[in-house]
């Protein structure tokens, strides 16, 4: 099984002015393909800061980033856009749905970006809905569903461009313990599908629910055992 995204020494500084701020203090970090990887850690722990650059928001100031084979680490803002829509899908706890759009249009948003043509981008994201077990709810707006079918939109969104990696940044975060519960089954259905999946979490209960938790404080990484299957 080979290395879907791989880190080697990833440094992130930020220059404040007056004192240089070090988020990621040399992550070393390989994730292969089909792996379910839950990556935990406080606020102030630099959880957020690897989310963006693992989403291609950010690059590292020191070090390399490779994703699907392509190193990433210096590319300019266009080719990571590019990335970002092509091989990233992205699951956030705001849910990021335009309110005024149904859940088809909202679905069919990053193929219009892509330049996907109109009769292929419907087929496309009739089909994500229907994998997430929303057929029936094509035509409703955000605000017409609940906190967890507005999750299944979000991750039919993501699984929409068919990307190499999803990536879960606090996906249950808005949610309660019902909805929760679906939204992560809905991720181990992804999981036993193939999909790889790196889920940024500060909950546990949702962490132990990956293949793998890494855990990371002060801009470092540990690693426990693999959760059993």
């Amino acid at each position: 099984m080979s290395a879907l995204l791989r880190m080697v020494g990833v440094r992130k500084t930020y220059d404040t002015g007056a004192i240089q701020v070090e988020a990621l203090r040399g992550v070393d970090l390989a994730v292969q393909q089909g792996d379910f990887v839950a990556i935990m850690g406080p606020s102030g722990s630099g959880k957020s800061t690897l989310m963006h650059i693992l989403g291609c928001l950010d690059v590292p100031s020191a070090g390399t980033y490779e994703l699907d084979g392509v190193d990433v680490s210096h590319m300019t803002e266009a080719e990571l856009a590019d990335v970002r829509n092509r091989r990233i899908g992205f699951v956030f706890q705001q849910f990021n749905l335009l309110p005024s759009m149904t859940a088809l249009r909202n679905v069919e948003l990053p193929l219009v970006y892509a330049g996907v043509p109109r009769a292929e981008r419907r087929e496309r994201a009739q089909e994500a809905l229907r994998r997430v077990g929303l057929a029936d709810r094509v035509d409703h707006r955000p605000g017409e569903l609940s906190g967890g079918q507005q999750q299944r939109v979000s991750v039919a969104r993501a699984l929409v461009t068919d990307p190499a990696l999803i990536l879960a940044d606090e996906p249950t975060g808005n949610l309660d313990s019902a909805s929760t519960h679906d939204v992560l089954e809905l991720f181990h259905e992804l999981h036993d599908a193939g999909r790889t999946i790196v889920l940024i979490t500060h909950e546990a209960e949702v962490a132990q629910e990956a293949r793998r938790v890494v855990r990371i404080t002060d801009g470092l990484l540990s690693e426990g055992a693999a959760v059993p299957s």
